[in-house]
């Protein structure tokens, strides 16, 4: 069942890129006491996250946080070599990267997606959701894996 708006998240744990390396960090660590957008993509790299979903966050960023909001989050089901590269690739700092490797996070969530078909096995749905420690406060799920709308940076900043 898919997680919803008025659910809290559960505990699951994201690796990220440190100096020393990729490490652990959990739900609590990212979300705790604080208003994150946190959007989902199906894949580093891939050319609708690439081109379309990312850039718009990266280029409204300071606008999203001018909202109230204190953390942007994006996921992947990547490993963190992939997330460092791709954030790297992006030129942002004003977005975290959490690598969902196994898909254990997008599973919890009931929000993963199986692109086996295409080769790619279980990634995420592509999502937006503005999380209020630890609380879903809305969600935006799209429905094609090519599409990057209802959760674009630019109709999360129209809904806050």
């Amino acid at each position: 069942m898919a997680i919803k708006v008025g659910d809290r998240l559960p505990n699951a744990t994201f690796r990220v890129m440190t100096a020393d390396g990729p490490k652990p960090k959990t739900t609590d660590e990212v979300f705790k006491g604080k208003k994150v957008v946190l959007f989902a993509v199906p894949g580093a790299f891939t050319p609708t996250c690439t081109k379309n979903h990312l850039p718009g966050f990266v280029a409204n960023a300071a606008a999203i946080k001018a909202k109230g909001i204190d953390a942007i989050a994006v996921t992947a089901v990547n490993d963190p070599f992939v997330m460092a590269a791709w954030k790297s690739a992006a030129g942002s700092d004003d977005i975290e990267f959490l690598a969902d490797g196994s898909a254990d996070f997008a599973k919890a969530i009931g929000l993963e997606l199986d692109a086996s078909a295409g080769g790619l096995g279980i990634r995420s749905k592509r999502y937006c959701m503005v999380v209020d420690d630890g609380v879903v406060k809305s969600l935006a799920v799209e429905d094609a894996p090519g599409k990057a709308d209802v959760s674009s940076a630019e109709a999360l900043l129209k809904s806050l």
